[in-house]
This record gives C-alpha cells, sequence and structure tokens, in this order.
C-alpha cells in the first residue's frame, strides 16, 4: 500500500476548522454553572443546561469540536470500550448497567442527529467485533455470551452471514448504532450549541481552576469566569489542573488513515454488503470502515501515550502510518495498491478500570472523562446526564453506573511505553502465526 504522498494533518480528515472561530474571553464574567472543554461531552453539557434555562459559560482552548471529537473513526458503538472479557471478570454485577447506558448512549446520539436535523452522513448499520483468526473467533463468541446475559442486542456470524469483507473469519455485530462523519457531527452540535443561550468562548484556554468564596474560579489569560459550579469536560486534557484526581486516566494518541476513493466494483468485491464498521480483536485493536465517499478510514493498531502536560499539538508519524498500511494491506489484498490519501491522530483518554467515569470534587466541581475510546456516543449522553443531576439534584441510573465516589485512582501500569510496545508486539506475533496456519491449511510453501 503506497504512503509516498500523504497528507498528515495536525487538526482532522473528516471536516476543515470552522471558519466563524468565536473570539476568546477578554472579561470577567460571572454564571451559574461553567463548562471547560468543547469537545462532544462539553458541548452536550452546555447544551442541555441552556435547553433547561441555566446560565451557562462554555471555554474551550481551541474551537468546539477541535479535539478527538472530530477526529475518531466515526464509529458510532453501543457496547462498552475496553477488554469485555476483563471488565465482566472484575466487574460482573456491574455490567447490565454499563451495557445499558451504552445502548442507551447511541440511541441519545441518534437522537441528537434527529432532533437537530445534523447531517452527519449517519448509517444506522451497527459495528462488528470482526475476527482475523480462529482463535479471535472464539473471543467473539464468548464476548457475545457475555452480553447477551446481560441484556445486550448482538449477532454471531460468519464475514459472509454478517456482511463484511471475506478477509476477516467472521464476527458479532452491535445491532444498535452505525457509522457517521463525526466532523460533521461536531460541527451540527456546535452549530446548535452557539444558536442556544449558551455564553460560548473559543480560543480560550483555562489556565487555573480555584475556589474562592464558595465558588470555582477559572482563570485565562484574559479574564476570568466566577461560576457556582464547573463541570470538566476535557477528557485527555484533565490532568493540566490541580484540582483533577490524580491518575484520573491516561492520555493516548492514536491515528486514523484514510485511503484515495476506491472504485465501486473494486469496493464490491470485498464483499461488505452491510457497511457495517468492523473492530479487531487485537489486544491493540485495528478499526475499519467504508465512508460516503467511497474510501476506508482505518486506524489505531499502536498506541502512544503522552507524558506530560499540556499535551502537544501533533501530526502522524510516517512510520506509524508505514505500520497502518502494512495493516491494511494484510486485511485487504486485493486493495494492497491503493494509496493513503491522507492521516490524522488525536487524544484519547483511557483509564486503569478502562470503564467511563464521572464525579465531584469538592461539591461543586464535576467531571466526565475517559470513555476508552467510545466517546462518540458515551461523552454527549454522560454530559448530558450530568446537566440534569446538576439541575434536578439526582442521579440517573446510567449515571451512577460511572459515578465514582473516591478520588483515587491505581495507576495503568501497562500503559506505558514498554507495555504498550511489548502488546503491539504480541499482535503482531500472533498476525504471522495466523497466516502460517492459513498457508498450511492452503496448502501453500510457507514463504507465500
Amino acid at each position: 500500500m503506497k504512503t509516498d504522498n500523504v497528507d498528515c494533518s495536525t487538526f482532522s480528515g473528516w471536516v476543515d476548522p470552522p471558519a466563524d472561530v468565536l473570539p476568546a474571553l477578554a472579561e470577567d464574567l460571572t454564571c451559574d454553572v461553567a463548562v471547560v472543554g468543547g469537545g462532544l461531552g462539553g458541548m452536550a453539557t452546555a447544551l442541555r443546561l441552556a435547553e433547561r434555562g441555566q446560565d451557562v459559560v462554555l471555554l474551550e482552548a481551541e474551537f468546539c469540536g477541535y479535539g478527538s471529537s472530530s477526529r475518531n473513526a466515526g464509529q458510532l458503538a453501543s457496547a462498552p470500550g475496553g477488554d469485555l472479557q476483563l471488565l465482566n471478570l472484575m466487574y460482573r454485577k456491574r455490567m447490565p448497567g454499563m451495557v445499558r447506558l451504552a445502548e442507551n448512549a447511541a440511541h441519545f446520539v441518534e437522537g441528537l442527529i434527529d432532533t437537530h436535523r445534523i447531517d452527519c452522513d449517519y448509517e444506522a448499520v451497527g459495528n462488528c467485533f470482526a475476527a482475523v483468526s480462529r482463535g479471535q473467533m472464539g473471543r467473539v463468541r464468548r464476548v457475545a455470551r457475555i452480553l447477551r446475559r446481560v441484556g445486550g442486542h448482538v449477532e454471531v456470524g460468519t464475514s459472509a452471514e454478517l456482511g463484511i469483507p471475506r478477509g476477516f473469519v467472521g464476527g458479532m455485530r452491535e445491532v444498535i448504532g452505525g457509522m457517521m462523519n463525526p466532523g460533521k457531527f461536531s460541527r451540527g452540535i456546535r452549530t446548535v450549541l452557539l444558536a442556544s443561550s449558551a455564553r460560548v468562548f473559543e480560543r480560550t484556554k483555562v489556565t487555573d481552576v480555584t475556589r474562592e468564596d464558595g465558588r470555582v474560579v477559572l482563570s485565562t489569560p484574559r479574564g476570568s469566569v466566577r461560576a457556582n459550579k464547573v463541570v470538566l469536560a476535557t477528557n485527555a486534557f484533565a490532568g493540566e489542573w490541580d484540582i483533577t484526581p490524580r491518575n484520573l486516566s491516561v492520555p493516548i494518541w492514536i491515528i486514523e488513515a484514510e485511503t484515495e476513493p476506491i472504485a465501486e466494483e473494486r469496493l464490491a468485491a470485498l464483499g461488505w454488503t452491510s457497511r457495517s464498521g468492523v473492530v479487531t480483536q487485537h489486544n491493540i485493536m485495528e478499526n475499519y470502515r467504508l465512508t460516503s465517499r467511497n474510501t476506508i478510514v482505518f486506524g489505531v493498531r499502536r498506541l502512544e501515550r503522552g507524558t506530560k502536560f499540556p499535551l502537544p499539538a501533533k501530526a502522524p508519524d510516517p512510520g506509524t502510518v508505514d505500520d497502518l498500511a502494512k495493516g491494511f494491506a494484510r486485511r485487504f489484498p486485493s486493495l494492497a495498491d491503493v494509496e493513503v490519501k491522507r492521516a490524522w491522530g488525536g487524544w484519547i483518554a483511557i483509564t486503569s478500570s478502562f470503564l467511563p467515569l464521572a464525579g465531584q470534587v469538592g461539591g461543586n466541581t464535576f467531571y466526565s472523562i475517559a470513555c476508552n475510546g467510545h466517546g462518540l456516543a458515551q461523552a454527549p449522553y454522560v454530559g448530558s446526564l450530568i446537566a440534569d443531576m446538576i439541575i434536578d439534584g439526582h442521579r440517573h441510573d446510567d449515571l451512577e453506573h460511572v459515578w465514582t465516589r473516591k478520588s483515587a485512582f491505581p495507576r495503568a501500569v501497562m500503559l506505558g511505553r514498554l507495555g504498550l510496545r511489548m502488546i503491539w508486539t504480541v499482535d503482531r506475533w500472533n498476525d504471522l502465526v495466523n497466516g502460517s496456519r492459513r498457508r498450511a491449511r492452503r496448502g501453500s510453501p510457507a514463504g507465500s
């Protein structure tokens, strides 16, 4: 697969930055509720508060939708993130509630799309946990049993039965959810938010969060906001202030890439009739999806840990793009001659528990963070639930399942640089072993 002329962006390949970025805060303000962070979680929180008549201010360091909200693969998932077998082992009693939250979150986002008529190329085609080997297929079946036991809506089948590319052995489809252009979705939510009563300031970096006379004070370079309550919706960027609990999450850099447009007859030959998104069952997943522009977006496969705050703006490393392209050529050998057109990356947050988290610090500061790669659905839903809790004074059952009552979190040991490299190496070794087994079953020469 050719990677000679890849456009490596420091933003996203889905959309261009907005032409109407709002000016920075340049005065001192007071409000009832302030929201820090203009991703999907922060925008949904502020929008819900404004819709319910609250005096709300939102502060965003760049522009709303700048971060991972516009940079992900656009797979609206309806299952929890992370290793579901491990989660079932550690949190068996919590699994029914976690699955309900994930499915409700997907429906919530579909509701936002319908209510606000957001044009984001949404296709309600579900997403598949796809297996590249018999061993991974066994894992898929175990995950499906877990999800069915707790009320999840999934179906298991061969690649032909699921309508996914024949290079996969088979898989499990989440019936709820689907595919979208996340950049267009984030832009649509931004448009709705700016039309609301919320006061939104972009290009406004919060440099400190302190308490004074029972209120929270947000300091910025040219002004401050004094609020009765504050919601920190900064996800991977939440480690910049002392008020945030330690070890809340680990910032992880991931990248996505997109092919050049592919002829329809070549795409049809893949047998991808369902158009469902696909994620492999490696320890570090690979994701693949079709787009409305007849391209394939693919990504992850390798993770890079952020080491200090503030997190830097980054463009994808050419070596990482080459590694992604090798994975693509292995899964889609008939498209090995296709060029990679563009690549981009973003910071996501991963918790040591692999569960999404929400909580409260000091009575008037709330946080929502770390959907572990499933934030497209869960971040706006959890944000809206926090807004309702602030107004109504009680937590929805779904919010209760991710609510944390302790501010002490263990370190995520395996998410260090050495651990991530080791996990990637294990995945590549398994690919080699599985490839050798497939060739042996076909009777092909070992070196083919």
